[in-house]
């Protein structure tokens, strides 16, 4: 028996298929086996970073779950840049990093919460809990399926990101001030979780930040204020990156209001000048 004709799995050390994926070269489709070390490695890292968000979380220490949710939300923003400056986008990464998303923008948030300010809720804390994680794990999928159909200059809907940064930095800068957890404070985390999980699932839409181009040059202002948000965020990481995921996730429904309005501004002149 020559060497092509032995069986597939004989080859194999390990009773683990090899990953393949069809991909089109040259406008050729070819089959490519194996996955991209260095984007899926800032995939794994996110995802290590949210589980151990999880695992802080449950046992009090909100502190470093804040910190590992901000750790997986700078991996998860470098291993789509990495995967595009270096040409290795795959959809086996695009899966992974969906999948690890949920796990430390879904899942892990929605631990947090419940675990600090959920406790005087009882049924109506992990309700709000879960709605937070239904509406990200629909955010995720509603993105994959729009995934080269919409316009690359904006998301629809908060990103996954930024809505685990609101919901899990609020325990975060809590804990640094010694909040207590009063029934008004929970109430009040609850609807903030809620709201949060339905801005993931709106059709308000946010700046993108894609076609930022960092081979290219930027105005000198751009970078000045570069410097200084981080002067800012080195000196009250808490409180800053807080209030960054608070400004983000408004702007998505005051620049609906703002379009809204311009529209109607516009429809009323137009009249006007009919009659």
């Amino acid at each position: 028996m020559s060497a092509d004709e032995q069986d597939p799995e004989s080859e194999s050390v390990l009773p683990i298929d090899e990953h393949e994926e069809i991909v089109s070269e040259g406008g050729k489709k070819v089959r490519r086996r194996g996955i991209y070390l260095l984007p899926n490695l800032f995939t794994l890292a996110a995802l290590f970073a949210g589980f151990y968000a999880v695992i802080a979380g449950m046992s009090g220490d909100f502190n470093e779950a804040g910190w590992a949710i901000l750790i997986a939300a700078i991996c998860d923003g470098l291993d789509g840049r990495i995967a595009r400056l270096t040409g290795t986008q795959s959809a086996f990464g695009a899966q992974f990093d969906s999948l690890s998303d949920m796990v430390s923008f879904g899942v892990a948030p929605a631990l947090i919460m419940f675990s600090w300010g959920f406790a005087p809720l009882g049924q109506v804390g992990w309700a709000a809990s879960f709605i937070y994680m239904s509406c990200a794990a629909l955010r995720l999928a509603r993105y994959n399926v729009q995934l080269g159909t919409v316009d690359k200059r904006f998301f629809v809907g908060l990103q996954s990101p930024i809505a685990a940064g609101l919901v899990s930095f609020v325990p975060w800068v809590g804990t640094l001030y010694g909040v207590e957890v009063t029934p008004l404070v929970a109430y009040l985390c609850a609807i903030l979780t809620v709201f949060t999980g339905l801005l993931m699932i709106s059709n308000y839409r946010y700046f993108s930040f894609k076609e930022l181009n960092f081979k290219g040059t930027v105005p000198y202002m751009v970078f000045v204020f570069t410097i200084v948000l981080l002067v800012l965020i080195a000196q009250n990481p808490h409180e800053v990156l807080l209030t960054m995921c608070v400004v983000y996730a408004a702007s998505g429904p005051t620049g609906w209001l703002y379009r809204s309005q311009f529209k109607s501004k516009k429809k009323k002149e137009k009249e006007t000048g009919k009659t």
